[in-house]
C-alpha cells in the first residue's frame, strides 16, 4: 500500500511526494524544432532510451511531448501528434517505473495518452485551448498542470505587458483552478505553473520566480519550468546548450521561494541542487 500525507500529490497509480522534498519533472521532446533538444528525440528508440536514462537518474515524473510550444512556434495537427509520442508512451509502458505526463493542450491527444497509461495531462492553455480537455482529465482521474500563459506560442514574446505581472498571473490562475474543479478534477489532483518565458519578458521572469510565495496562497503545488530558457541566456549570454549553471541557480532560488516542482532537462545535475536546498529549507 501506498504511504500518503496530506501533502502528498495522488496520481493515478503513484504518488508525488510532494512537501517532503521536491519534485523532478524530466523533459521529453518529441519534436523535431523544440528550443533546446529539437529533433534529438524524435526517433522513438532514442526517446524511450532518453527516458529510461531520465528515471535512472532520479525523475519523478516525464513529461512527454509532441509539439513544440517554443516562442513562434507553429501548431501541428493532432494526429501527428499523436503519432509522435503514442508510440513512446506504449514503448515505454511497463518498463519505466516513473509515471509520464503529456504535455499538450489538445483532448484527443490526452484521451490517447491516458488510455496508453498516462497519469498527469500538462496543459500549457490550463483548459482553455479545447473546451473538451477539462472533462478528459476528469474521465480518466488524471491529475493536471495549469499554466498561465499569454497569447500562443506564435504570439507570446510580441512585446508582453502588464499593469502587475504578480497579480494578473495568481487571478488567472486561481480562475483556472475553478475551472478545472467545475469541469469534475479532484481539487486535489490540480498543479499550478506560472509560466515562466510564456508571454513574459526577463523582468517579468525574475519578478515571478522573486515572487512565488504568493502563488502559495493558492494551496497547490507549484511547478515551474526554467530550464534552459531565454531569460538565462539573457542574463548569462549563453546559448541553449551551455545554461546549466544559470538553470542550477534559478533551480535553487525558486524551490527556496516555494517551487514543489522543477521542470528540467538534466535529471541529475538538478536532482542535486534540490538535495542541497531542501536540506537548507529542513525537508
Amino acid at each position: 500500500m501506498m504511504r500518503m500525507d496530506e501533502k502528498d500529490m495522488l496520481l493515478k497509480d503513484h504518488v508525488l511526494p510532494i512537501g517532503k522534498r521536491t519534485c523532478i519533472m524530466g523533459i521529453l521532446n518529441v519534436t523535431p524544432d523544440s528550443f533546446s533538444d529539437g529533433g534529438k528525440y524524435l526517433n522513438k528508440d532514442r526517446a524511450v532510451a532518453k527516458a529510461l536514462e531520465m528515471s535512472e537518474a532520479g525523475a519523478d515524473i516525464i513529461d512527454i511531448g509532441g509539439e513544440s510550444t517554443r516562442p513562434g512556434a507553429e501548431p501541428v495537427s493532432a494526429e501527428e501528434e499523436i503519432g509522435r509520442v503514442l508510440p513512446v508512451i506504449n514503448a515505454l509502458k511497463g518498463i519505466v517505473k516513473t509515471p509520464m505526463s503529456i504535455d499538450t493542450y489538445k483532448s484527443s491527444v490526452a484521451k490517447k495518452a491516458l488510455e496508453a497509461g498516462v497519469e498527469l495531462v500538462n496543459d500549457i492553455t490550463a483548459l482553455t485551448g479545447d473546451p473538451e480537455m477539462g472533462a478528459v482529465v476528469a474521465e480518466y482521474g488524471a491529475s493536471v498542470v495549469l499554466m498561465h500563459m499569454k497569447g500562443t506560442p506564435v504570439t507570446m514574446q510580441d512585446g508582453p505587458k502588464y499593469r502587475n505581472v504578480i497579480e494578473e498571473v495568481y487571478d488567472f490562475l486561481k480562475s483556472a483552478v475553478d475551472r478545472a474543479v467545475e469541469a469534475g478534477i479532484p481539487a486535489n489532483k490540480i498543479i499550478v505553473d506560472p509560466g515562466i518565458g510564456f508571454g513574459k519578458t526577463l523582468e517579468h521572469n525574475l519578478a515571478i520566480i522573486k515572487a512565488l510565495a504568493r502563488f502559495k496562497e493558492l494551496d497547490k503545488p507549484i511547478l515551474i519550468g526554467l530550464s534552459r530558457k531565454s531569460f538565462i541566456g539573457s542574463i548569462t549570454g549563453k546559448g541553449p546548450d551551455s545554461r546549466e549553471f544559470g538553470t542550477a541557480g534559478a533551480s535553487a532560488v525558486a524551490v527556496l521561494n516555494g517551487a514543489d516542482i522543477l521542470r528540467v532537462h538534466d535529471i541529475g545535475q538538478i536532482k542535486e541542487v534540490c538535495l542541497v536546498v531542501d536540506a537548507i529549507k529542513g525537508r
